[in-house]
């Protein structure tokens, strides 16, 4: 079968160690955001289209295994096994509140109305907090049967989703009850539960399946079996006629929604995809990896030169938003060491364009 040639991915580096979570902002005002989760323990904000590095959150003390941002892209949260989720300002990169857990903290999850922050993780408890009190004590949901995977709201933030590292299916809890209501049968653990931007389907990938699911009726909508183990899966959010898959064969695959066909294989991490994200637009999508670095690839044909992430690739595209995102930049934490590494991609960047012209 041929398969679309894909273009040729931004490489994000940054990161020091395996970039084990994205999440993307819905586009905002000011663009969209994507945060990356690292076992180096500093999250880090970037341009979602550009992929161009705007900050890191400095403060946890382990690893960081989950993150996001709510719906304005102003606050971020993140998971660490430090033992405490913390709630970030994505504008300034301080520290807003730190959540002390008695254990590592494996899932974060804003509520769609911003006010409150879903968490779980090694102790088995998911835990609700109200950001607007953020000192007052969580509101506790009944026990998880397992450790807590991953979390995720729906239905308005009357429901919310959780899977387990040790046991299949994925859970489905009224928080009017606080009980289970619906298990979403699986063989395998469920590493990664998404709930679509329309909020019609919710992705599962267990073991080497990618589920669809009626997010309001909770039926099995459609299965399809992976050529290897997959750790996560994301739908094409406009659309809804792809969706993506990544894990441990290092590829990040392209399926067609309606007959699982294999439609685009994109080969370039040189270790397991720990997870893919599609843009809010559905334009591009995101995977990371157990390499260190973050790869933006596109969806479409593109505009503009393979790997456009030096500064004349960007001027066209960044001069609207470039005012936007300075203010962003200001009061976060830069080190020098992230400079050297941003200033090093550019300049390999312009040698290869160099390179390509002198050819």
């Amino acid at each position: 079968m041929d398969k679309k040639k894909v273009a040729a991915p931004l490489v994000c580096h940054g990161h020091s160690r395996p970039v084990v979570d994205l999440n993307y902002s819905p586009v905002t005002p000011d663009g969209f955001f994507l945060i990356s989760a690292s076992k180096d323990s500093t999250p880090m904000l970037r341009n979602g289209e550009t992929g161009d590095w705007i900050g890191t959150f400095e403060g946890h003390k382990g690893a960081v295994w989950s993150c996001c941002l709510d719906i304005n892209a102003l606050r971020a949260a993140s998971g660490s096994a430090d033992f405490t989720a913390k709630l970030w300002d994505a504008l300034t990169g301080d520290v807003l509140h730190s959540f002390d857990h008695k254990h590592i903290v494996r899932a974060c999850a804003f509520s769609e109305d911003t006010h409150h922050l879903l968490t779980g993780g090694f102790e088995k408890i998911l835990r609700i907090f109200d950001l607007n009190r953020p000192d007052a004590p969580p509101r506790e949901v009944d026990n998880s049967p397992g450790s807590v995977r991953t979390v995720a709201w729906l239905h308005s933030d009357q429901t919310i989703i959780s899977s387990c590292s040790d046991i299949g299916g994925a859970r489905l809890w009224d928080l009017r009850s606080g009980k289970i209501v619906q298990t979403l049968e699986t063989k395998s653990p469920v590493t990664s539960a998404e709930v679509s931007q329309d909020g019609r389907y919710i992705t599962t990938a267990d073991g080497s399946t990618v589920k669809f699911w009626d997010a309001n009726h909770f039926g099995l909508v459609k299965s399809y079996d992976m050529p290897c183990n997959v750790e996560s899966a994301s739908l094409e959010p406009k659309l809804g006629n792809k969706f993506i898959a990544g894990g441990e064969d290092m590829w990040v695959r392209v399926f067609d929604f309606h007959t699982g066909e294999e439609i685009g294989c994109n080969k370039g991490h040189h270790g397991p995809v720990h997870c893919v994200r599609f843009s809010p637009g559905g334009e591009s999508y995101a995977s990371g990896s157990e390499d260190g670095t973050i790869r933006i690839w596109q969806t479409g044909p593109l505009n503009h030169n393979e790997n456009d992430i030096s500064e004349n690739g960007q001027t066209e595209r960044l001069k609207v938003a470039a005012d936007e995102v300075t203010l962003k930049i200001e009061g976060f934490h830069i080190t020098e060491e992230e400079k050297a590494a941003e200033q090093e991609n550019i300049d390999g960047f312009r040698a290869a364009e160099e390179r390509k012209a002198d050819a």
